[in-house]
């Protein structure tokens, strides 16, 4: 293979032959149902996962009016737990997980220097999946049969003799399809780690947010078959009259929970590893410098996945569980804050070392350290099992995780938002009205989660939906309350933003921030093939290390024409070696085809069919989603 950085010695591509080759064949609503382009699905990915969000915080608003005074009426107690259930379950598995995936699909193979994803295809289905499964939980909140149990819907109150509509079925139906849905996106995102990378990107060279999608994908394939198992057994349950959870007839109730639980914190995990994948990318862009310990910020990612299979227990300290045992589960999650500490250590040596610039994102990133570090804390605090049995299924708990799973999470989020926004839709975000969006969510987030810890040592109970006056609770809920409120004003400030950038747009150029990875040597927003020619990489940081940076040229062998823009009207890419990241080999990159929407419309059919218990629709959606799946296969080599 041969290797040029003088650009005067590359072919120079021909726009027109790259358009010709990459363009969509089928543009407008044909080209929405069958594109395979990672760009365009992971676009969707973010946008449809914020709907969600939206609505999910709408949700959550409703009930802080609710709880802003006692003994309110503003709820009923149904109508409550039917928004408690929808907004818990909207966040976990419609925004949190998926809009992370979606950063993923849009970045991973642009930060590795490929063209695409190893399995395009597969990425479609997995899309429509998630879409589809919203869509479903969705039609239950709309048909007035709102899942009521919930967003854990733990047994035995959501068997079919204390939960007996279809409230519960649209949950546990939709929770095995998401799970579907992230599987497979997961197996994805592994293979185009260690396939795709483009030549020279050697495993201690790839971008450590490349790495958190790695150790994401690994810790879901082995997490979310666990609940989207117990999620099925309670549909078996339900549906036809198994017994897997009831003790009567040698069931356990205790076994959904260890089935839940053991996805359930892993979970945090798998949610937190990329927010801090995100961290990092962001952080040594605006200190100046390359992150400090990168290697041992591998580590830790890695030992956090490993560690957090091993802490499920200490969601379940008061049900009994022998005390031995318990000790154990104690220990593991106290040490689990250790590799979670380097990480932490790393990006204050990042910054100490660096000249900081306080653009947005930096702001995001510098007020999530502050916010998971007092989560953080908490969740020691938690691990202590003699604290766990006082602050149990209390206030104290809803603040921890928030904390956790909204600040933690949240904030990485909105900070890639502002940093990788000028990418996907070549525009810059105003910074006056994002700086302005951050102040008030970090305000308005603290002073409506912090409080609650007071709360839970108040000993107000989570999942109540109205509470008596004159126990010290009443001005505490209402300030929480009145914040929750800034805090969404907040969130809003950055929608406007986004919508003023598209109607007032400010172009952002190909590296606005003056960043150091791959997927700012290409234009804002990426063309079709991502890259003219296929990057060659030399080091951790190759838009800092390589001036100009190194592609290939045509060579000898049968890999190199793909490296190159003569290469591109073939739609293919290089198939690399999994630990050099040598080429070894060819990809054809397939064309737009409905079959992922076919199929995936077929399982969602067979899913309708089993949750009003219709054999024919049933039938009929196995039948779709058969004939898209031989489809598929009698596709794969075209």
């Amino acid at each position: 293979m041969a290797v040029t950085d003088d650009p005067a010695l590359a072919p120079a591509p021909d726009p027109h032959e790259l358009q010709e080759g990459w363009g969509e064949e089928a543009p407008g609503i044909p080209g929405f149902f069958s594109t395979v382009d990672h760009k365009r699905i992971g676009k969707r990915y973010i946008y449809t996962s914020f709907l969600f969000f939206f609505f999910a915080g709408i949700v959550a608003l409703i009930m802080r009016i609710q709880l802003a005074r006692p003994e309110n009426h503003f709820l009923s107690p149904t109508t409550y737990n039917e928004f408690f259930t929808m907004h818990g379950t909207t966040m976990i598995f419609l925004f949190n997980t998926p809009v992370l995936a979606g950063f993923g699909n849009y970045f991973v193979p642009l930060m590795l220097g490929t063209r695409d994803m190893a399995f395009p295809r597969m990425n479609a289905f997995s899309y429509w999946i998630f879409l589809l499964s919203g869509a479903f939980i969705f039609a239950a909140f709309l048909l007035g049969h709102s899942p009521d149990g919930g967003w854990f819907a733990y047994t035995p109150l959501t068997t079919k003799a204390f939960s007996p509509g279809i409230n519960m079925d649209f949950w546990g139906l939709g929770v095995v399809l998401v799970g579907i849905s992230t599987t497979v996106g997961a197996i994805n995102f592994i293979v185009t780690t260690f396939k795709m990378r483009a030549p020279g990107m050697t495993l201690n060279r790839m971008p450590i947010f490349v790495w958190s999608m790695l150790v994401f994908s690994f810790m879901a394939i082995f997490a979310v078959p666990a609940v989207t198992l117990a999620a099925a057994l309670l549909e078996l349950d339900r549906l036809f009259g198994t017994t897997f959870f009831n003790p009567t007839f040698g069931g356990s109730t205790l076994l959904y929970q260890h089935l839940f639980w053991f996805w359930g914190h892993p979970e945090v995990y798998i949610l937190f590893v990329p927010a801090t994948g995100m961290i990092s990318m962001i952080i040594p862009v605006f200190a100046r410098r390359a992150l400090s310990g990168y290697h041992w910020v591998v580590t830790a990612l890695v030992v956090v996945a490993f560690m957090s299979f091993g802490v499920w227990v200490h969601h379940m300290f008061a049900t009994g569980i022998p005390p031995l045992a318990l000790s154990f589960f104690s220990g593991v999650s106290l040490l689990i804050t250790i590799p979670s500490g380097v990480q932490f250590f790393s990006w204050i040596s990042t910054m100490w070392h660096g000249v900081v610039r306080f653009t947005t994102p930096m702001l995001f990133a510098i007020g999530f350290l502050l916010i998971f570090l007092l989560g953080g804390i908490t969740g020691v605090m938690v691990a202590v099992t003699p604290f766990d049995w006082q602050a149990t299924d209390s206030y104290f708990v809803v603040a921890h995780f928030h904390y956790v799973l909204n600040g933690a999470v949240v904030f990485p989020i909105f900070g890639a938002l502002y940093y990788w926004l000028p990418k996907i839709t070549g525009n810059m975000l105003s910074e006056r009205l994002g700086k302005l969006s951050f102040w008030i969510m970090f305000i308005g987030f603290n002073v409506a989660f912090f409080p609650m810890h007071i709360l839970g040592f108040l000993g107000m109970p989570r999942r109540i939906y109205t509470y008596p006056s004159g126990l010290g609770w009443d001005a505490i809920n209402m300030i929480i309350s009145v914040f929750s409120f800034v805090f969404a004003i907040g969130v809003l400030l950055t929608l406007v933003n986004f919508v003023w950038s598209n109607l007032r747009p400010h172009p952002a150029g190909p590296n606005p921030w003056g960043a150091d990875s791959l997927e700012w040597a290409t234009s804002s927003p990426p063309p079709e093939y991502n890259f003219a020619a296929i990057p060659v990489v030399s080091g951790r940081h190759p838009l800092w290390d390589q001036h100009p940076l190194a592609t290939a040229v045509p060579g000898d062998d049968v890999v190199t024409p793909s490296l190159t823009p003569r290469g591109t009207m073939e739609r293919e890419t290089p198939f690399t070696e999994g630990l050099s990241g040598d080429p070894e080999a060819l990809m054809h990159i397939p064309h737009e085809t409905y079959v992922p929407f076919v199929a995936a419309v077929g399982i969602l059919v067979l899913f309708c069919g089993l949750l009003v218990k219709a054999v024919l629709v049933g039938a009929l959606g196995l039948l779709v989603g058969l004939v898209g799946i031989v489809w598929w296969a009698w596709k794969t080599g075209e």
